[in-house]
């Protein structure tokens, strides 16, 4: 039998995604047995201390066992740290230690959330995918520059490492992993039973650009006020770095330094989160909303909102203003 490890950090973190995935995993081992299988997976909860308390102690879990008493696991689930993570990273250092040990040791490791500072503390994730919560994005890029962040991403499956995007998206990981282990149908058994969305892969829909300001490049800020007080024109990249005084190519190369995004990737990320916003909070079409963010091709406009959101223009509208698709 399998053994799976579903980690407790110190400090508090994320109470549902550790009850959650413990759910999951314990109805997907009833259901194997009742196909008249073994059970695939021993599971415990295991972390630093005898009992982590949750919201102020509303909460108390008591974890089955320390991390030093599990000399080997097959397969480790890190659970969201919330907005503590900078805390939780400092405050479990032999957990992060024996997470690295154990995937030297064979086990496979995913993330929940948050969860993805933990490991990439370990430093397992440098040179691999990542998702987070896109909250979180600019941070995780700042502390873990060698990881290859992609919070449009739902899920990221790679050599023995999967991690997944924010909050309660979290369900479609350990479906995912459920599939993985067990098989198809008893993901989709669990799938149903949860009533969680299968086969989800993006998180595009759920992100709100804000765009990437903590860094400390002044002229890269500038060239990213200049792009949003002027959303509605189309600025080339030329006359950004003319603008400012920067060769093309080394505007180019600060830019994505900075911001993780090409200065034209990051025009389009601010059009289309405006666009989002009115189609959310107004009743215009999609031709007036294409106007007034700097569009006049109708296709080109589509095929943008689509790369960014994962959704088409009416989709999106239909999806996130109910009065307005109605009318």
């Amino acid at each position: 039998m399998k053994h799976l490890t579903i980690i407790v950090p110190d400090g508090e973190n994320n109470l549902s995604s550790i009850v959650g995935a413990y759910k999951i995993f314990t109805r997907a081992n009833e259901y194997w047995k009742g196909t008249g299988k073994k059970g695939l997976f021993t599971i415990q909860l295991a972390g630093l201390s005898k009992e982590v308390d949750f919201y102020d102690g509303i909460f108390t879990v008591k974890p089955h066992t320390h991390i030093s008493a599990i000399t080997k696991t097959d397969l480790i689930i890190i659970p969201s740290l919330n907005h503590n993570y900078e805390k939780a990273v400092k405050g479990n250092k032999a957990l992060i230690d024996w997470i690295a040990k154990q995937y030297k040791d064979g086990a496979a490791i995913a993330s929940i959330c948050t969860g993805a500072f933990l490991l990439a503390s370990t430093g397992l994730l440098d040179g691999k995918s990542c998702s987070t919560h896109w909250a979180v994005a600019e941070n995780f890029r700042i502390m873990f520059p060698e990881v290859n962040l992609q919070t449009d991403k739902l899920i990221t499956d790679e050599n023995g490492i999967y991690t997944n995007g924010g909050a309660y998206s979290f369900l479609n990981l350990m479906i995912y992993l459920v599939e993985k282990y067990y098989d198809r149908q008893t993901a989709i058994f669990c799938a149903k039973v949860f009533q969680i969305e299968i086969d989800r892969d993006s998180q595009s829909a759920f992100t709100i650009f804000t765009g990437q300001k903590l860094h400390g490049d002044e002229v890269v800020r500038k060239a990213q006020a200049y792009i949003e007080s002027n959303m509605d024109e189309k600025i080339s990249v030329a006359h950004l770095s003319a603008k400012f005084a920067v060769g093309r190519r080394n505007f180019d190369r600060r830019f994505i330094k900075a911001t993780g995004n090409t200065p034209v990737e990051y025009a389009q990320r601010v059009k289309i989160e405006k666009a989002k916003k009115a189609f959310e909070t107004s009743r215009k079409t999609i031709n007036e909303v294409m106007y007034e963010v700097g569009y006049s091709d109708v296709k080109a406009f589509r095929e943008v909102f689509r790369k960014i959101t994962g959704m088409s223009p009416i989709a999106y509208k239909e999806r996130y203003n109910k009065e307005a698709a109605s009318a």
